[in-house]
């Protein structure tokens, strides 16, 4: 193997063995081995360690630049749990008249009683409404192994010769979902890194396929708007689910208020007693006040009582809660209220009811039609 052009095959790094302070680097002695992985690869995967490297937003969109002037099935993956926060924006300009197949990652943390069909037309209606129109869509747990199956045979449908692109903003399971084919299809040795934290594959990564073709791993897009990026890496393990969501009823009376933990605030404004289902991680701590106590509450036990965040300097990192106010119609549909990277809060839409969401400044907190 040439090293000094061997990229690393956990993050797609070009390896480099001079500068241990720079990304790529690995040490010499490793050079000599089947599969090269940086040291940092090597740290994430042994000891979770968190590492931040220096690249920005233009690196990611770069590299996602150019699979317009190619001829390829782009493969968007996406997080069910987080439709919203981890839609990629803009994806027409980066793909150019190349297909798409969406696949809804993480199909394991919705509850048991769902109707797969249904969420698969509810993704097609969701994608139409961002200007998508997907060949095709497919649900899978890349963590469990569910449906991957399907997956590869809709790719070797769709692909028709051509290499395949694999985008998705950060930490929607892209990597994860190519370890799984991999692994189950025998060339282990050959594991991508993957760690709940942004920015963990930093270039494009080759596979091989056996008529000449390629499958491409790209960089994830950080997107802003999810509330993960606004706080430490201990806290957004606390908020990232990693079991079946079991959903939490609160029957509520209007001036009563929800935080979910420290990060989000709903206050029921107006409207008859109704339930109010929360879909957030099953750990995450609910305290139910009243609507007139919720800023006294909110300024007592931030960063104590309601977590995450964890601690008083966590709490005071957090960027101002803003208000964002809802008006829900009993037209007998389900809405969500979602908040980008935390979950979700379904009304059933029997009744009116005014609703203000108060969450961090730049977290992006919108209705949509219910998923469930």
């Amino acid at each position: 193997m040439d090293h000094e052009t061997a990229a690393c095959a956990g993050c797609g790094i070009l390896i480099q063995s001079e500068d241990a302070k720079q990304p790529g680097y690995a040490p010499p002695s490793a050079l000599g081995r089947k599969v090269v992985i940086c040291q940092r690869c090597y740290r994430i995967k042994h000891y979770n360690e968190v590492a931040p490297v220096s690249m920005g937003d233009d690196d990611f969109l770069r590299i996602l630049d150019g699979i317009g002037a190619t001829q390829s099935l782009v493969v968007m993956v996406v997080d069910i749990f987080d439709f919203q926060g981890s839609w990629l924006k803009g994806l027409p300009r980066f793909v150019g008249k190349n297909p798409i197949l969406l696949v809804g990652n993480k199909v394991d943390l919705l509850p048991r009683n769902i109707n797969l069909n249904r969420v698969r037309n509810w993704m097609q209606h969701e994608a139409k409404e961002r200007g998508l129109r997907p060949e095709d869509v497919v649900l899978i747990s890349a963590e469990k192994g569910l449906h991957i199956d399907e997956l590869l045979a809709r790719i070797g449908e769709l692909r028709k010769g051509r290499d395949v692109y694999i985008v998705g903003v950060t930490n929607v399971g892209k990597s994860t979902m190519i370890n799984r084919i991999l692994h189950d299809y025998g060339a282990a040795e050959l594991e991508i890194t993957t760690s709940p934290f942004p920015g963990t594959t930093l270039d494009k990564i080759e596979i091989p396929l056996e008529d000449g073709r390629s499958i491409f791993d790209t960089p994830g897009i950080i997107n802003r708007d999810q509330i993960g990026h606004m706080i430490p890496p201990a806290d957004l393990r606390k908020i990232t689910p990693r079991s079946r969501i079991n959903s939490k009823v609160y029957q509520l009376d209007d001036g009563q208020s929800l935080f979910l933990g420290g990060l989000a605030r709903i206050d029921f404004v107006h409207g008859p007693r109704q339930p109010f289902v929360i879909y957030v991680d099953n750990d995450l701590y609910i305290h139910r006040t009243k609507l007139e106590k919720a800023d006294e509450v909110l300024e007592k036990h931030h960063g104590s009582l309601l977590v995450p965040p964890t601690g008083e300097e966590a709490a005071k990192a957090l960027p101002p809660f803003v208000k964002h106010t809802f008006k829900i119609k009993p037209t007998g549909i389900t809405t969500d209220v979602v908040i980008s990277g935390l979950g979700w809060v379904s009304l059933q839409g029997k009744h009116d009811a005014s609703i203000v969401v108060h969450a961090p400044k730049g977290v992006s907190v919108g209705i949509r039609k219910g998923l469930i």
